[in-house]
């Protein structure tokens, strides 16, 4: 009988680690809209609300906690958005974990990183451009100082955010053009208009952290 249960409870658990090895649902995406406030979020939980609501809206099946990729003067982005891996609407990879989401080994590209309904987003040489991504963090998932907009509470003219690019694109003349996640800092301010007239709509990268 001993045998028998454990026999069976090691079943269970092979079979609940294929699933869960084998969960492809999205884990991943770029939020098909903004704030319509600039770079004031309501703070992280505000943020991480938008991500909620869209996610569930697009009809994500089973229970995720989502997290935007957000850093502030106290949290890095990287701490806050789980150990993955993520997958995009289409079951795409994006990155198996942490590390290789801040490095070259990540999938993240303008035909990848994609709206929670699975739509492309506009970036750069399409009309609106809109792959300024906020960030507020640099290239290895650590916050950028004074580059979160008050700590995504700000939309006037005072503050910056650093954004990246989900397209990978931007002028040769700036080195970091290609960056997902750190490509540059807004420019006039946190307010709507700040964030577009540099390619960008106040959207947000998305990861469920569980």
């Amino acid at each position: 009988m001993r045998k028998s249960l454990l026999l069976s409870a090691a079943v269970l658990l092979v079979a609940f680690g294929a699933a869960k090895a084998q969960d492809t649902t999205m884990s991943f995406f770029i939020t098909s809209a903004g704030s319509g406030n600039g770079a004031n979020l309501g703070g992280l939980e505000g943020a991480d609300a938008i991500c909620q609501k869209l996610a569930e809206a697009a009809g994500v099946t089973g229970p995720k906690t989502w997290r935007a990729y957000l850093s502030t003067s106290e949290v890095n982005a990287k701490d806050r958005i789980g150990a993955g891996p993520w997958y995009n609407a289409k079951g795409e990879k994006i990155a198996d974990d942490v590390a290789s989401l801040h490095s070259d080994a990540n999938n993240i590209t303008k035909q990848t990183a994609l709206d929670e309904k699975g739509n492309v987003i506009s970036g750069r040489g399409d009309e609106p451009n809109r792959h300024d991504i906020l960030t507020g963090t640099m290239a290895d998932g650590t916050k950028a100082a004074d580059q979160t907009c008050g700590d995504w509470t700000l939309s006037g003219a005072e503050g910056s955010a650093m954004v990246g690019h989900h397209d990978r694109m931007g002028p040769d003349t700036l080195a970091t053009a290609k960056s997902w996640n750190a490509a540059h800092p807004s420019r006039g301010g946190c307010s709507q208009d700040a964030l577009t007239g540099t390619g960008g709509d106040g959207l947000l990268y998305c990861f469920a952290a569980d």
